[in-house]
């Protein structure tokens, strides 16, 4: 019987070749869609879980507002750990983990050379324990407990040694000048963890943890991880953490500044450290000083909505279709009902070729899906594969069959096979009003899911060239920045000099800061030897060179820029206007404001405090993502070199490159070149923005191109049920414009209340979303009434091609039979 089915359900596809194609590619391109989307879902909840311990193990994290500024930050002090380890019981180990950034690394021996590692961490002698990826040789227990000595992963142990059994006591050498022993060699870590690690340095012998003041909300630059026995109570624990905390802030309060921690929340500032799940880091931590780019639980919501959304639309399009059609196969269910078919037989043929529609549709879908895999990895920028092995996966596939199939099919199965045998066959079942109403509310749904798709994308567009268009306080174009500077040791300024003669290159400056993704250093300043809640501001501290704001074309507002002349620019300072506006000064020029030299571990001295003088105030400039208001920030006069930056005339960009690179090799021949354009770099900051713009595009285009392949195979449907009215329209005089319009304006109504629907819906989810920006676009209408064009003009091309071509048929032939 079954058999039977689906033959005859085979041989009806055949019949209906145009019909069947655009109902299965449409069905196909909208599973396709969701299988994708879904597998990127997937893999941003996956984040973490791989570890055994992820739901025993918190990390500290900072929530500071002090001195005018607001830090919420991952990390806080590297007392943290140990404090909360010896004083709480339900504490079983923790780790502190510090990123310095990127290094020159190379193994130990003659004419090797460097190779810029990104992924450097160190951390302490527990990181196995709490992240317990495998250690193919080495003890993971005690390679990190000695002073320079390293674990390393599969991949660098064989880039540098050939095998992991190699590395073992082997040397690599730390930017020309430190050495580290290699007693370990780790599988490399997971990519869907928060953070990467290819090298783990000892923290063991760390000088940065030997000078540490015990400060629980001061000198924030490690990242704290807790890991909890089995039996302690996570929320309780919670909250014994943050009273714990807070004894140990009230100590810091009454070090630093000789007040009670009553007295600094009273005014109405405070300093908070709590606890992040491991779990929650990815898609929950959107924090200043996260190990890595961290993903967002909103676009995880957004992403699955879009899949539900497009396959939804897929769906629709499936059962408009199958219902359409079905009602011409009435005098069928009829003849077959007069040889003596029963209702359960009409049923079943039914559903199962609307079932054979469905897994056809699923299995070219799954196809497409394979092809787009690649493209679709490189687009979203993660390692993504299909599921083969996982039976969620092919159940899902399954449910999807089956679902559509008993939707599609559900009309004609039991609707139609149900009505009397003598109306069947002398036509009397149509009750078009009601099926075109509800295949009206399904169209209308499909166009507001991709009109909203659109603007949705139109927005962030916009957004994001508003941000790369903005006035940003700097000029970041025709800005070269080479990286690791300090690579050419004592020959950075000759580096910079050498350079500076060749006649494409205007202007120089060497720092270790700069308004892009970079280093940051806070420190806190005030207008007295000593810290109160009322005279200190927390601020950037940057080092750079007399050449800093002229390179990169930042403007003083009032006072000089440094002068090497000077003598005493050495204890020189320019602030931002941020800056000086939260020390109140009216005339800033002259003004006197003090910083720590070191960190006393005690209540600071007078002596302990270094004197600056304010000789300038350069204009704002965004320093930071535009997420973000303009802080306060410094500018000292010092020797740093982490990056050299030329500006250099343009269409010479090919030819500065050439000259810089040869000019490395000369001075330093056994040091990799690395460079990087500021504008790119500026960009780099909103890659998160920028790859989900790419792809919420893409799938608006396919969810438009989906819905349109509904349209048209309804719009065929329509003009063939209209084909007589056509001809005697055509007969008495009709233009091809005319009917061309009659058979339009219908769909077009559609189209236009499902705008008129979208619009507010857009309006209200793009509000939510441009709140994450201090600095931001409004919503003009032009991008409503461009979206509106573009939806209206292709539902019109989609549907006039059927117009078209009934108006231009010969009547005759639709008249013969009358």
């Amino acid at each position: 019987m079954f058999q039977n089915y689906f033959k005859m359900a085979w041989r009806n596809l055949l019949k209906n070749k145009g019909f069947s194609l655009i109902n299965i590619f449409g069905l196909a391109i909208g599973v396709a869609c969701c299988l994708l989307i879904m597998l990127y879902v997937a893999n941003e909840l996956s984040y973490d879980r791989w570890n055994p311990n992820a739901d025993r193990i918190v990390r500290a994290a900072a929530d500071i507002k002090f001195g005018g500024t607001h830090y919420q930050m991952a990390t806080t002090g590297s007392v943290v750990g140990p404090d909360s380890g010896a004083e709480l019981p339900e504490v079983e180990s923790w780790c502190r983990i510090r990123q310095y950034g990127s290094f020159l690394v190379k193994p130990d021996g003659e004419g090797q050379q460097n190779i810029r590692e990104e992924y450097v961490l160190t951390a302490d002698s527990t990181f196995f324990e709490l992240f317990p990826v495998g250690v193919i040789e080495g003890s993971a227990e005690n390679c990190l407990t000695e002073p320079n000595t390293m674990a390393i992963s599969r991949s660098r142990a064989e880039k540098y040694f050939e095998s992991a059994q190699a590395a073992i006591g082997q040397t690599l050498i730390f930017d020309n000048e430190d050495r580290w022993r290699v007693t370990a060699v780790y599988e490399d870590m997971p990519r869907n963890t928060h953070f990467r690690a290819d090298l783990i340095m000892s923290m063991n012998g760390n000088r940065e943890v030997a000078t540490d003041p015990p400060y629980w909300a001061s000198n924030n630059n490690f990242h704290n991880y807790l890991l909890l026995h089995e039996d302690a109570d996570l929320e309780a624990f919670r909250a014994k953490f943050a009273a714990f905390s807070r004894e140990k802030i009230a100590v810091t309060a009454q070090q630093l500044m000789g007040i009670s921690v009553e007295e600094f929340e009273a005014s109405g500032q405070y300093a908070r450290i709590y606890l992040q799940d491991l779990q929650d880091i990815h898609l929950h931590s959107d924090l200043n000083v996260e190990l890595a780019p961290n993903g967002s639980i909103k676009y995880v919501w957004i992403f699955g909505l879009i899949a539900a959304f497009v396959l939804i639309i897929a769906c629709i399009n499936f059962m408009n279709l199958s219902t359409a059609r079905s009602a011409d196969r009435a005098k069928e269910i009829g003849v077959r009902k007069v040889m003596g078919s029963r209702r359960s037989s009409l049923i079943g043929q039914f559903l199962s070729e609307s079932t054979l529609l469905a897994a056809l549709a699923v299995v070219l879908a799954i196809g497409i899906a394979v092809v787009a895999l690649p493209e679709y990895q490189e687009l979203a920028d993660r390692e993504l594969s299909m599921p083969w092995g996982s039976p969620l996966f092919w159940l899902s596939l399954v449910g999807t069959v089956g679902v559509v199939g008993l939707l599609a099919g559900s009309y004609p199965a039991f609707f139609l096979s149900a009505f009397d045998t003598l109306k069947v066959l002398r036509g009397q079942i149509k009750s078009r009003s009601k099926g075109l109403s509800f295949r009206s509310v399904l169209v209308v749904f499909q166009f507001v899911t991709s009109a909203t798709l659109i603007l949705a994308t139109l927005f962030v567009f916009k957004q994001l060239n508003y941000i790369q268009s903005k006035k940003v306080g700097f000029n970041r174009d025709q800005v070269i920045i080479v990286n690791d500077a300090y690579a050419l040791g004592s020959q950075a300024n000759t580096f910079k000099e050498e350079m500076l003669k060749h006649p494409a290159i205007e202007s120089a400056t060497v720092s270790s800061y700069l308004p892009v993704p970079s280093h940051r250093s806070d420190q806190t300043f005030s207008k007295a030897r000593s810290f109160s809640t009322d005279n200190s501001v927390n601020m950037q501290q940057w080092r750079v060179d007399e050449n800093y704001l002229n390179t990169l074309g930042m403007e003083l507002a009032e006072g000089r820029n440094f002068d090497l002349a000077q003598r005493l620019d050495s204890s020189a300072v320019i602030l931002n206007e941020a800056a000086a506006k939260l020390f109140g000064f009216d005339d800033p020029i002259g003004k006197k404001i003090y910083t720590l030299t070191d960190s006393p571990g005690g209540t600071p001295r007078p002596e302990d405090f270094e004197e600056l003088t304010v000789i300038g105030v350069v204009q704002d400039f965004h320093w930071a993502s535009m997420r973000e208001n303009i802080g306060a920030l410094s500018l000292r006069l010092s020797p740093s070199q982490s990056y050299i930056s030329f500006r250099y005339k343009g269409g010479e960009t090919e030819a500065v490159i050439s000259a810089l690179e040869n000019q490395w090799q000369k001075m330093a021949p056994d040091q990799p070149f690395s460079n990087r354009f500021l504008d790119s770099a500026f960009a780099d900051m909103y890659v998160a923005e920028q790859r989900i713009g790419r792809i919420a595009g893409v799938f608006a285009l396919l969810s438009i191109l989906v819905s349109c392949l509904g349209l048209f195979g309804l719009a065929s449907y329509a003009t063939e049920q209209r084909t007589k009215e056509i001809g005697i329209r055509k007969v008495l005089g009709a233009s091809v414009p005319g009917i061309v319009g009659l058979l339009s304006k219908d769909f077009l109504k559609l189209v236009g209340v499902a705008l008129i629907i979208a619009i507010p819906l857009v309006i209200y989810g793009m509000n939510k979303w441009l709140e994450d920006f201090a600095f931001r676009i409004s919503l003009d209408w032009g991008v409503f009434i461009l979206a509106a064009i573009i939806v209206l003009l292709i539902a019109f091309l989609t549907v006039s091609v059927q117009g078209v071509k009934a108006a231009l048929s010969n009547p005759i032939k639709s008249l013969r039979s009358e």
